[in-house]
């Protein structure tokens, strides 16, 4: 069974997921620490449960996503998975950085490549992975269907949706990912997002003004 840990790091506050099961085996979505404390502060969690990282998840690429991909991929050997239209989005993250006046050290390691329906196993949990662009070209949630919940970057919001005016972005295709992909799970499914708080599927289907 997955217990669920969220860190909110970055002057853009973005929420860091941090999975793991009762063998101590953890899986790391996002890593948005920005800052040495905040890295300190993830690795101090992880060191405190005794927990073994076993994979690096993105949902997508945005800079401030994928800020700590680099340290968390070379403190733990991992490599870092994604879909493959976020390439090209990981790729910009630096120069996005200088942008925002954010600049950081960008993973350049090997990739696994994630497409709709994979399956990412740890012991008896699984994720099963759903495509939802819009946001970003490929973007990318997580679903865990015995524990309904969903992790969904920045794809549905609480009473919103995400950005689609970023390069890459489509509208048209955000509604459609979160209308076919998100907005048929169980009711009771909980999303959890790239900023803010979790929501529920049923509340969004018939309270999100974005979607109606």
């Amino acid at each position: 069974m997955f217990t669920i840990k969220s860190f909110q790091f970055s002057p853009i506050v973005e929420n860091t997921y941090l999975l793991y099961n009762e063998f101590n085996y953890c899986i790391i979505i996002d890593p948005g620490c920005y800052y040495d404390t905040e890295k300190e502060v993830l690795v101090a969690f992880i060191e405190d449960k005794k927990l073994k990282p076993t994979m690096l998840l993105n949902t997508h690429c945005h800079l401030d996503h994928v800020f700590g991909n680099k340290f968390i991929a070379e403190k733990y050997n991992l490599t870092l998975q994604m879909h493959k239209n976020e390439e090209p989005v990981l790729a910009f993250a630096v120069t996005s950085g200088l942008i925002y006046n954010l600049p950081f050290d960008n993973y350049e390691g090997d990739f696994i490549f994630l497409n709709d329906d994979d399956t990412i196993q740890l012991g008896e949990d699984e994720l099963k992975v759903l495509l939802t662009p819009g946001h970003s070209p490929g973007s990318i949630s997580f679903y865990c269907a015995k524990q309904n919940f969903v992790i969904a970057g920045d794809v549905l919001f609480k009473n919103s949706i995400g950005r689609s005016d970023l390069p890459g972005g489509n509208h048209e295709q955000l509604i459609k990912s979160i209308k076919e992909k998100l907005l048929t799970l169980p009711n009771n499914t909980v999303v959890y997002n790239g900023h803010g708080e979790a929501t529920l599927v049923g509340k969004e289907r018939v309270g999100n003004a974005y979607l109606q």
